[in-house]
Parts: C-alpha cells; structure tokens; sequence
C-alpha cells in the first residue's frame, strides 16, 4: 500500500493541533481548579505565577508526549513545536486581553521553557511504546 506524501502531511499536521489542543484543554482545566481553590480555601495568591508555570510546564509535556507517541519519529522537534505553538497562542491571547502586555525577559525565558519542556516530552514520547 502506498502511502500519498499529502495525506502523511495532513496526518501531521492534525496530529500537532491535536497535541497543542490538548495542552490547552488540560491549561484550562488546570486554571479553572486553581481558581476554584483559589476562591474557596486561604491559599495566597502569590503562589499563582509559580502554580501558573507548573500548569505551562506540564500541559505542554502532556501535549508533546502525545504528538510523538502518534507521529513516532523526532520526537524532540515534534515536542518542541508543541511547546513553540503553544507559547504562540499564549503570546497572542496575552496580546488580545491585555492591552498593555509587553514582551520582556520573563516572556522570553518562558518561551525558551516552553520548547524545551516540549522537546523533553516529545523525547519521552517517542520513547514509550
């Protein structure tokens, strides 16, 4: 059977947005709990950045292991696009509810967290079996 280079390439890229897909849905069940807990215990809101990147961090691994699991091949470029794509659309929702967002060196450092931690769970990902 052969296979067309075009449906591989649809494959591909469905496989991707599936993977950012699901990083965002965990991110945003994730920040819902928190906000719950948040509201209904005494926990101090300065923990918020710290719980925030923890979230970041492991929906973007969670995402990236799925993608590589699905495409099993270069599992570390394939995580690190999720994280990438990822970090894109939380740049471009910041820009859209934040007016005076500003990119600066804590954006960028969580950027660079962000491919790295999809590129470690896309190595986990390929991995599994």
């Amino acid at each position: 059977m052969r296979i067309n280079v075009n449906e591989e390439n649809d494959n591909y890229m469905v496989t991707t947005f599936k993977g950012v897909l699901i990083s965002i849905a965990i991110s945003i069940i994730c920040i819902i709990v928190l906000a719950v807990i948040l509201t209904y215990t005494s926990l101090s809101e300065s923990v918020v950045p710290i719980l925030n990147s923890i979230i970041m961090i492991v929906s973007i691994a969670l995402g990236a292991i799925y993608t590589s699991v699905r495409i099993k091949k270069k599992g570390w470029l394939n995580g690190a696009i999720i994280g990438l794509l990822y970090f894109i659309l939380l740049i471009l929702v910041s820009y859209i509810f934040i007016r005076s967002y500003k990119i600066n060196s804590h954006v960028i450092i969580k950027g660079i967290v962000a491919i790295i931690t999809g590129a470690v769970g896309g190595m986990i990902g390929v991995n599994l079996k």
